[in-house]
Order: C-alpha cells, then sequence, then structure tokens
C-alpha cells in the first residue's frame, strides 16, 4: 500500500530524495515537500514530475503510476505552524533533509503531531562548530513512549557507513576490532573552490578539530594511536585523568583525550594534522585527512568489542589553500559581526557567494568511493573486509539532475524511509542505522542505483 510521506527541504539531497521516492511510487504514493522557500520546492516537484513524465530508464515505474506531490512554505524552526501543517498533511513519516541545526525543532513537531522521523545528519547548533548525539539521543524515551521511531543520520556517512558496520558485524565477524571509514570524492567540478554539499555545514566540519575514537579499556597496541610512554588507551580507572592531557603519537602529531558522551574517547587532533594517501577503485591515489564525524560515536557504542574508529576524507590542494585562506581572513567564522549597522555571520555571507551545490550537477565530471575497511575475528582467525560504493557524477545527473555527494546522501534517506515504511525498520525510540537489520537495506543498494562491492584483502591504512 502506498505511503504518504513529508520531505522537509529542498536543497540537491531533498531533490535526489523526491526523485527517488517518485520512482518508488508503490511504496511513496504521496508527497508533500516543505520548505523556506517554496519555489525550490515548486522546481523539484516540475523536475520529478518532468522525468516521470518521460518514463525514461529508471522512471519507467513511474511513468505508470505517478506519485502525487505537493509543496508548502514553512519555516522548520517555528514548531507550532510546522506541528499544525504536519497534522493537515497527516504523513506516515516524516523525512528531515534540512539543515541540522533544525532537527531539534523537527523532533518536537514530528512528537506533538504524533509522527516518525528520519534525518541525515546529527544535531548541530548555529552557534557552536560542535555535533555529536547527546541532544537527539536524550530524545529516546519520548519518542519510545509515544510509539514513534527517529531513525537518525541515514544519508551515506552517517547512514549507509552504519549498514556496513552493522551487516560485517552480523555475517563476517565475532567481534571488529578497527573500523576505517574512507570517504573519497574523485569528482572535478571546475571551480577554483566550491563545496559539494552546504557550505556552512562542509567547512564547519573540515574546519573542526580532527578526532577519532578508542574504546576505554587498555588494549593491545593499535597503529595509529599509540602514544609516548603511556598506555595506548586510557582505562576506566584513570579516566577522570585523561582529559586536556597533551600526548605525541607515534607519528609525532599532538593528540588530547577527551571522555566520549556514551562511553570510549575522543583522540583530538589539530585539523588536517593526520593525513594519509590512499589508492582508491575506480579513482586512483588521493590524500586523505581525518576528520572527527558523528557516526564513530553511536558505532563505538554498538559494534561488539571494537577499539578504534577513524574516519579521513580526501581534499585536494587547491580547496585546502583556498580553504585555509578564508579561515585567515574570518571568512568562515560563525560568530555575528557588525557591519554597515548590521549583524552578519561571516560563514553565512560566503555561503551566499558560493556555487549552489544543487547547481554543480551537470559540471562534475568523475567519480566518489565511500567504503569500510574492518579488521577482527571470526571463529578466532584474523579477518580483514573491505566494503564500499563507487557512484559515478555524471550517471547521477543523467537519472536525477544531482552530482554524486548530493545522490549518494539523498538515496539511502530514501531506502531508510522506505525500509520504516514496509514495516523492516519500526523499532520505536531513537536510533542509528546500525541498530536495525542491516540485510534488506543491503539489498536496496543494489536495486536503487548505489551497488556495493567487498572484498577480503583490502589495503589497511597505517
Amino acid at each position: 500500500m502506498a505511503r504518504k510521506v513529508m520531505l522537509i527541504g529542498a536543497g540537491g539531497v531533498a531533490g535526489v530524495a523526491a526523485a527517488k521516492m517518485a520512482q518508488n511510487h508503490d511504496v511513496f504514493g504521496e508527497i508533500l515537500i516543505a520548505s523556506r522557500t517554496q519555489s525550490r520546492c515548486d522546481a523539484i516537484k516540475a523536475d520529478v514530475d518532468r522525468r516521470a513524465a518521460e518514463g525514461k530508464g529508471a522512471w519507467a515505474k513511474a511513468a505508470k503510476s505517478p506519485a502525487k506531490i505537493t509543496t508548502a512554505q514553512i519555516d522548520a524552526m517555528d514548531v507550532p505552524r510546522l506541528t499544525a501543517l504536519i497534522k493537515e498533511f497527516n504523513p506516515d513519516l516524516v523525512m528531515n533533509i534540512a539543515l541540522p541545526y533544525q532537527d531539534l525543532a523537527i523532533m518536537d513537531a514530528c512528537l506533538a503531531a504524533g509522527v516518525s522521523y528520519l534525518d541525515t545528519a546529527n544535531y548541530e547548533p548555529p552557534d557552536e562548530a560542535h555535533f555529536e548525539y547527546s541532544w537527539q539521543w536524550a530524545y529516546r524515551e519520548k519518542f519510545e513512549k509515544a510509539g514513534l521511531t527517529a531513525i537518525l543520520g541515514c544519508g551515506f556517512d552517517p547512514g549507509v557507513t552504519q549498514v556496513f558496520s552493522a551487516y560485517a558485524q552480523k555475517h563476517y565477524f565475532d567481534t571488529i576490532e578497527t573500523l576505517d571509514i574512507l570517504d573519497c570524492n574523485g569528482g572535478d567540478h571546475g571551480y577554483p573552490f566550491a563545496t559539494n554539499f552546504n557550505p556552512e555545514i562542509n567547512i564547519r566540519e573540515v574546519a573542526a578539530k580532527g578526532s577519532y575514537w578508542v574504546s576505554g579499556e587498555r588494549n593491545r597496541p593499535l597503529r595509529g594511536f599509540a602514544t609516548r610512554g603511556e598506555a595506548n588507551t586510557p582505562s576506566e580507572a584513570s579516566a577522570e585523568g585523561m582529559g586536556n592531557g597533551e600526548r605525541v603519537d607515534e607519528h609525532g602529531v599532538k593528540v588530547e583525550y577527551k571522555k566520549a558522551f556514551d562511553k570510549g574517547y575522543w583522540v583530538e587532533t589539530a585539523p588536517m594534522a593526520i593525513k594519509r594517501e590512499y589508492v582508491f577503485d575506480q579513482v586512483g591515489k588521493k590524500d586523505m585527512y581525518l576528520l572527527h564525524h558523528e557516526e564513530l560515536e553511536s558505532l563505538g557504542c554498538n559494534l561488539k568489542g571494537i577499539k578504534r574508529i577513524r574516519f579521513f576524507m580526501t581534499f585536494g590542494q587547491s580547496y585546502l589553500t583556498h580553504l585555509k585562506c578564508l579561515e585567515n581572513v574570518g571568512m568562515t567564522r560563525i560568530d555575528p559581526i557588525d557591519f554597515k549597522g548590521q549583524k552578519i555571520v561571516p560563514i553565512e555571507f560566503l555561503k551566499a557567494l558560493l556555487p549552489d551545490p544543487a547547481s554543480l550537477g551537470p559540471r562534475t565530471k568523475g567519480k566518489t568511493n565511500i567504503g569500510c575497511i574492518f579488521h577482527g575475528e571470526k571463529d578466532g582467525k584474523p579477518v580483514d573486509y573491505y566494503v564500499y560504493n563507487v557512484c559515478d557524477h555524471q550517471e547521477c545527473y543523467a537519472e536525477v539532475g544531482s552530482q554524486a555527494i548530493s545522490y549518494t546522501t539523498g538515496v539511502p534517506a530514501m531506502i531508510g524511509a522506505k525500509m520504516f515504511l514496509e514495516g523492516k525498520w519500526t523499532t520505536k525510540g531513537v536510533h542509528t542505522c546500525e541498530e536495525f537489520d542491516p540485510d534488506p537495506f543491503m539489498a536496496e543498494l543494489n536495486v536503487q542505483g548505489l551497488p556495493w562491492q567487498e572484498t577480503f584483502d583490502p589495503v589497511k591504512v597505517d
């Protein structure tokens, strides 16, 4: 039976999610696209309706029985009005594809309206370059008591990377000791500087301190986080004494231990302090840098035996040079400044100057490669496993009019919604993607345009 979904957001990812829902009209019968700027919602609707009517390729089924799409204007931070709109449309699920600053307001509206929730990135306060699950995990009891489901971070990373982890744990490991998540964008859009998703979020993420997660137990030495003259990881007994202590790892990088929210420790570094080279399938050799990323925190809680989790993302030298210059002149600041008698936030002004990520589709060529490398044990024997997806920018543009960055986030969001609507991911409360059965999601990736590959002989990251 076709169901009703309310999609909040009108950027590149929302456009992909709407398109993929329309392709799966047997599940998504009615779609309401709502955003602060209704004209952007109308543009998504027009594009999806046109592609469905043409019925080419992946759109063949949609031409026979297209989904009903409507649009609305809404400020997602206006909880009473948003609640009223949700009640009026009466969807089975609200998909939050807006800014992460709006997560809590939309969750509040879903609770008030009695509707389940899904997003693609965890909450981040607008006035602080910091994100963690604690704000949304605080809603666990509220959603559980209301009999509602909240699925957090259902994009690619976070999202698919957590599904990959659950799949690896279910099928190939008794315990997973280390996990490295590698995110490579080998695409070229031709601009001197542009971001592939929302500039505010992208720049805040990249400019933040790097960090990786380690367990709170005394483990045997692991490359990449040894420290001079001390145990590799702190014991629970020494937890209180570990914060703010500067150390140096085996590569000479200064690090600092900080207690993670739920369990384990963050090992913090200066931004871009840890760099590695890696040869990515169908992309080639790229420089990648260690970043903080939200899924590390939940995976640290949910993977059996895990001792270290790291996240790496590739960047070209031109991007890094431009970013450093912008930082040096204050354009990446997130605090308001006075300018000609009014308050402006420099990074918001910069966002207005940069190309809209949704406009990069026709210009971007090349491929992405995103995946997870695991090391652990099965039946007492060591196992290495690498699962990843390769996505072509031009193929994405031909299908839905977006580049691969938006595609690899929008498609998993649709699949997560599909899992919920089909009754496969419906556990009440607030959950991240690795807490659900990975098998039906993994099967859908192959069907919906993000096929995955696996190897048991990967080149590991030192």
